[in-house]
């Protein structure tokens, strides 16, 4: 009896021995996946940061939209180095986000009326089921008026009905805010400034707001409102600085003393975002390790071309800031 018992304890002693080891070895229970695995997401989220996108606007010399072209008319690199173009596509299938801002500020207040009733007309001659706008309002502060993002054309005419005009100016502010607010948006980004130039009550200043829409790909139309163009008040360094923040963001700017020129800028704006076209790359591993890395896009093989104007961004930020 004494052996039999002594040999069941021994038993039980050794079962709870091999129980504890496989406990030890085993994943702890806040463990969702196996190492090796846990480092897959961080690897297809590199992958996918990597892709650049480039928004490419051709026009021929008379200033029309190009359309027709293929990924072989096409060169495109990246700080003086050629790139491989993986994903080729023309604009008009990918989703659209609008941002409209208005200066509602005091100097803008004879023009208010007209610059909201031709606001409404593009937004009405743009937009599908498939896009989406939002509007700001910016004077000392800014004011998104639709609260988000959205293709009802009632919301959207309703709300540019009710901005209201201000004091002062933030225009920085309105580029910054509305900038971050396209950054985690899909498809086609696009920021549409009606606005005489002027800043005056900016918590950012021209660097922060540029970088914004620059990390954010969001391509910037300025309409730049001019009711006396020999005006002595007309705010020239805003205007130089609207001019190249669109050149620099791979957009345009366009002048109107008039609402038909209103009109014709958003008309011209709407053709542009017909007839774009999308080329997207992965860098090659012998790219710089700048911060801030260069794009050229050349258009060849076509007989015209060397009288045709290609518009895109400048380039790119390898880090994006933190916000």
């Amino acid at each position: 009896m004494k052996k039999s018992a002594s040999s069941l304890l021994l038993a039980v002693l050794m079962s709870v021995c091999s129980l504890k080891a496989q406990q030890t070895s085993a994943p702890s229970s806040q463990s969702t996946a196996p190492p090796g695995r846990q480092s897959e997401p961080a690897t297809t989220l590199k992958v996918d940061v990597n892709l650049v996108n480039v928004f490419v606007t051709v026009t021929d010399e008379h200033g029309a939209p190009v359309g027709g072209l293929t990924r072989d008319n096409f060169i495109l690199k990246e700080d003086d180095q050629d790139q491989t173009i993986k994903v080729f596509g023309k604009e008009s299938a990918l989703p659209l986000s609008i941002a409209l801002a208005i200066d509602t500020s005091l100097s803008t207040r004879h023009d208010l009326p007209l610059e909201q009733a031709s606001a409404k007309r593009f937004a009405h001659e743009i937009l599908r089921p498939v896009d989406a706008l939002s509007v700001y309002a910016f004077s000392e502060y800014v004011k998104e008026a639709t609260r988000g993002y959205t293709a009802d054309l009632k919301r959207i005419d309703e709300s540019i009905d009710h901005i209201r005009v201000g004091a002062a100016t933030a225009l920085y502010d309105a580029i910054y805010l509305a900038s971050r607010a396209l950054d985690p948006r899909k498809g086609r980004k696009v920021l549409v400034l009606i606005t005489d130039g002027g800043d005056t009550v900016s918590k950012v200043d021209y660097k922060q707001a540029v970088r914004a829409a620059e990390e954010a790909e969001a391509l910037v139309y300025s309409i730049i409102v001019v009711p006396i163009e020999s005006s002595a008040g007309r705010e020239i360094g805003g205007e130089h600085a609207l001019i190249q923040l669109s050149e620099d963001t791979g957009g345009k700017y366009y002048y109107a003393t008039s609402i038909a020129q209103l009109d014709e800028a958003f008309r011209k704006i709407s053709d542009e975002l017909r007839t774009q076209y999308l080329l997207a790359y992965y860098p090659s591993q012998n790219s710089s390790f700048s911060e801030f890395r260069r794009i050229a896009v050349k258009v060849t093989g076509v007989p015209e071309s060397a009288a045709y104007r290609v518009r895109h961004r400048a380039g790119y930020y390898t880090v994006k800031s933190e916000f």
